[in-house]
């Protein structure tokens, strides 16, 4: 009687090792910005997630404990527990269609480039990994000058100014808050040895660039993208206004780009009056134009790919719907004729020129850009309060951003040739 009792509890244990939970990510998930957050916990703790590329809107599969079912019961994400019968069957469904499995197996050491002081706008990728519940560092310019940007392996731009005008944020200049983030970047400039802002922030960028061309994962949004990339285009011109630096700007500043610098953008043209609310052509739509378009008929459609043969832009645009409503920035969205050849489109505006979400290699790294500020409030303004993002649980467009969480997690495939 031992015997067979022993047997069937041998068994059993068999069976439930090869037993899985699976977070569908497709319209029936009750919350997929706290499913993000789940499977990154898991990696915290070593063990590895199946992340299934077009399967149901990308969902996740992990391998059966008690811990994950409350884990998803305590957040409110509807789950599913799968037996060696139902495993099989997704396997070959995922063999025999556009889908993939990729495997997520460490867990990555996230910082978000901030400045230390409180800004009056808030950051969506922050309130996306706040109520993700993912950790994160904060580092700014004396992390990055020091060099300790190194110790990451994925770096989120906040919505910084790398061209050294504060933001354009001209109509401000009065304001409190604004005098305080000038006097604290001179400050910073001064201190590392910099004439200007814009010479010191310029520099940040090429630090940060050295970053990803080393490996690392960069993200960013709205003009924390082309402010980088004109940084790094116009890294030896004064382009910046005298009312920045109090400095002239250089004769034939357009002439002395250097394109082959920036990672994104080429042969734009820059807004160098402090009055306009905008730094280049880049932008599309223009922040400075008349708007055209309600928020009710603004639309981005997420490109599509193979997930076995284009697993990276795959991981990146995995969703539950295709078209996503848009939201507005000081960089909205990119000018289709101003990208890179090289320069991957994620999403775009079908019906013009605009470009939304795209993905490039830099060296050994990636860039990863968003246009836009945040994407449940179609026009943020500076002084708005944070998104409740309890709200909008099942957003499209922050799941964009926690795909980029995730990404730096997978294993690495070679190249099928």
């Amino acid at each position: 009687m031992k015997i067979i009792i022993l047997l069937h509890t041998i068994i059993f244990s068999i069976l439930i090792s090869q037993e899985k939970v699976i977070i569908h990510m497709d319209e029936s998930q009750t919350n997929h910005l706290k499913a993000y957050g789940i499977a990154f916990s898991e990696l915290e703790k070593n063990n590895k997630v199946e992340w299934l590329l077009n399967y149901k809107g990308g969902s996740f599969l992990f391998d059966y404990t008690e811990d994950i079912k409350k884990k998803c019961l305590f957040k409110g994400v509807n789950y599913q527990e799968l037996n060696v019968s139902d495993i099989y069957t997704i396997y070959s469904l995922i063999e025999d269609y556009n889908m993939e499995i990729v495997l997520l197996e460490k867990k990555p050491k996230i910082a978000v480039y901030s400045p230390p002081n409180k800004q009056p706008w808030d950051d969506a990728v922050t309130l996306a990994l706040t109520y993700a519940e993912i950790d994160y560092d904060i580092i700014f310019d004396d992390e990055v000058m020091k060099d300790d940007i190194n110790k990451y392996d994925w770096l989120h731009l906040h919505h910084e100014d790398f061209t050294g005008q504060y933001g354009k944020f001209y109509r401000y200049r009065n304001q409190d808050w604004f005098k305080d983030m000038k006097n604290q970047f001179e400050y910073g400039a001064n201190k590392w040895g910099f004439k200007s802002v814009h010479e010191f922030k310029k520099t940040i960028a090429l630090k940060i660039k050295k970053f990803v061309f080393n490996g690392g994962f960069l993200f960013a949004m709205c003009s924390a993208t082309d402010s980088f990339d004109i940084a790094l285009s116009f890294y030896n011109v004064d382009f910046v206004h005298e009312f920045y630096d109090n400095s002239p700007i250089d004769s034939d500043f357009i002439g002395k780009a250097n394109f082959a610098n920036g990672i994104a953008f080429e042969n734009y043209d820059l807004f160098t009056d402090p009055t306009v609310y905008e730094y280049s052509t880049i932008d599309f739509p223009s922040s400075h134009q008349p708007i055209t378009r309600s928020a009710e008929s603004d639309y981005f459609t997420l490109s599509s790919f193979s997930a076995k043969w284009n697993s990276v832009p795959s991981m990146l645009i995995q969703n539950h719907v295709n078209n996503i409503n848009g939201f507005m920035g000081q960089t909205t969205g990119y000018n289709k004729d101003y990208l890179k050849k090289h320069v991957i489109i994620l999403a775009e505006d079908l019906y013009s020129n605009q470009v939304k979400y795209i993905h490039g290699n830099v060296g050994k790294g990636t860039f990863t850009f968003l246009g836009g500020h945040d994407p449940e409030d179609y026009r943020h303004f500076v002084g708005d309060p944070p998104t409740n993002l309890d709200l909008h649980r099942n957003s499209p467009g922050y799941r964009l951003i926690l795909n980029n969480i995730l990404f730096p997690a997978a294993k690495k495939k070679k190249k099928k040739t």
